[in-house]
């Protein structure tokens, strides 16, 4: 985890769908190059979200594939919505069942810190990062990345782990 300072600000991100708030079983796929997560998204009829039931990859419902052009970092993991409170950003804005940008983001700036040991280290590149936060039920997922571009399916989970997989060999 990083350390934020008082120039941190979390907004509501619109460019990604919300995740369900019960089960919306995030997958991550990543290599040094490419980062893709898909999640299951709330239902877009209410009346069918109020309905309580079991969601597994093979469930069929509403699936976002997000995929961040030129990510630098990215994490996966706590905290889950019982213990958000912990998260050094939870009182700038961040909340479970949500998607979010950082900006003036303190990881990002860490990480430009980090690589000023580079002979060819530029800040410029660093300038054009964006902080996105995912938060789900069971878990949070970071990345810092030029930009997103999202796709929604309908269909299982399932069917687009296959898609990612084929996507993160080049196909």
């Amino acid at each position: 985890m990083y350390t934020i300072d008082a120039l941190d600000r979390v907004i509501e991100a619109r460019e990604a769908p919300k995740p369900d708030s019960g089960a919306s079983l995030p997958f991550v796929m990543s290599d040094e190059h490419r980062v893709l997560l898909a999640y299951m998204v709330s239902e877009l009829d209410e009346a069918v979200s109020s309905m309580v039931k079991m969601m597994t990859a093979d469930s069929a419902g509403y699936v976002a594939l997000v995929e961040f052009a030129r990510p630098c970092a990215h994490m996966f993991g706590p905290p889950n919505d019982e213990t958000f409170l912990g998260h050094p950003l939870a009182e700038r804005g961040l909340r479970p069942y949500g998607v979010f940008e950082v900006q003036d983001s303190s990881w990002t700036r860490q990480l430009a810190r980090m690589s000023k040991s580079h002979r060819q280290h530029s800040q410029i590149r660093y300038a054009d990062l964006r902080h996105y936060i995912f938060s789900f039920h069971d878990s949070t997922f970071e990345c810092i990345a030029k930009s997103l571009a999202v796709n929604l399916r309908e269909g299982s989970l399932r069917d687009v782990m296959f898609e990612m997989l084929q996507r993160m060999q080049g196909a």
